[in-house]
């Protein structure tokens, strides 16, 4: 058993924390922020342990009735290696105090490669982070991408690949302060950050990648074309694409025609917050035609990076050195089939 500290109780954090306590080889030791308000409250319901990232943060809290444990030193002491869910760029400060602690750690995908030297994608490259003192779980449209290209790539069938992201404007709870409507904004630079970061974690990928934000906060929409290695049949891309377990083939005619109605079934299935670990591609719209693929999927950004957290945990901590079995584990806990 492990124990793990977590810092940063926001839209991914509050999930890792769930998942963590899903799991039957690691601890939550605890949870750390400096909010006060409903969130770290809900935390303190499911007696999670409360700890204060500042001396300030502490006093708010207690001033709202929150049972607080500890400070963020006491925490880390408690843990062999901490989550940071912190918003972007917060992680790249905090990593100082880790390293000073001597404690291994995980940031998340807003952070930059360098700030960890090491980027992670469970069906990727999870022998490489065994036992490392840290690595960043990429992107949510970064995991998506790996997923599904590096499926490919398994069957040989990857020469390279052009991707278009219909990138959601902000998260759900946070539409009331800003976004866009009423316009969609085309993101300036090509390649998007987001094929230069899957190289991050495989370099031989041969991808790049488009965005445009659209007025909607339920998902991101990847478009791909890709250039295969070989004319092929789409029953060996299906075939390539469920060697991944975290590749959820859907259909139109199954009514799943969008991402609301995606997000509906997965409400429906009884997922906490009607989260989609998987990534959701339509296999009834794949086409192939000679050596050239075109598809499209859906990409929950609130979870699709909650399975791979778990996994880096195990990677880090060396609890599994066999990435399968720890992606089977993690896949049985958290209801992916």
């Amino acid at each position: 058993m492990k124990n793990i500290a977590l810092v940063g109780y926001g839209v991914i954090g509050k999930r890792v924390a769930d998942a963590i306590n899903r799991q039957d080889d690691m601890i939550l030791s605890g949870v750390c922020d400096i909010i006060s308000d409903w969130r770290i409250q809900n935390a303190a319901q499911k007696d999670y342990g409360i700890y204060a990232a500042t001396p300030n943060a502490e006093k708010e809290m207690v001033a709202n009735g929150i049972a607080v444990k500890g400070s963020l030193k006491e925490l880390l002491e408690k843990a062999d290696l901490v989550v940071d869910c912190t918003p972007k760029n917060i992680a790249a400060r905090n990593i100082e105090i880790y390293k000073k602690q001597g404690i291994k750690f995980i940031v998340q995908g807003g952070e930059k490669h360098g700030t960890t030297g090491h980027s992670f994608s469970a069906e990727t490259n999870y022998a490489t982070a065994l036992n490392l003192n840290a690595t960043r779980v990429v992107s949510c449209n970064t995991t998506s991408i790996l997923r599904t290209l590096g499926a490919l790539k398994r069957a040989g069938l990857l020469d390279y690949a052009r991707g278009t992201l219909l990138r959601r404007a902000t998260d759900p709870w946070e539409s009331h302060l800003g976004g866009i409507m009423n316009t969609m904004v085309p993101e300036k630079d090509i390649p998007s950050h987001q094929g230069p970061d899957a190289q991050s974690v495989d370099p031989d990928l041969d991808v790049i990648t488009s965005a445009v934000k659209v007025p909607e906060t339920l998902s991101h929409m990847h478009y791909w074309n890709v250039k295969l290695s070989k004319a092929a049949t789409k029953e060996e891309v299906l075939d390539a694409l469920k060697t991944s377990n975290r590749i959820h083939l859907i259909r139109y005619e199954q009514g799943l025609v969008s991402n609301n109605t995606i997000k509906e079934m997965y409400l429906d299935m009884g997922r906490p917050w009607g989260d989609m670990y998987e990534v959701a591609l339509w296999e009834d719209m794949l086409k192939v035609v000679g050596d050239e693929l075109f598809y499209a999927y859906v990409v929950d950004n609130q979870a699709i990076v909650i399975p791979e957290t778990i996994d880096a945990i195990r990677a880090l901590t060396g609890l599994e050195a066999d990435g399968q079995k720890s992606i089977d584990k993690t896949n049985k806990s958290l209801g992916i089939n």
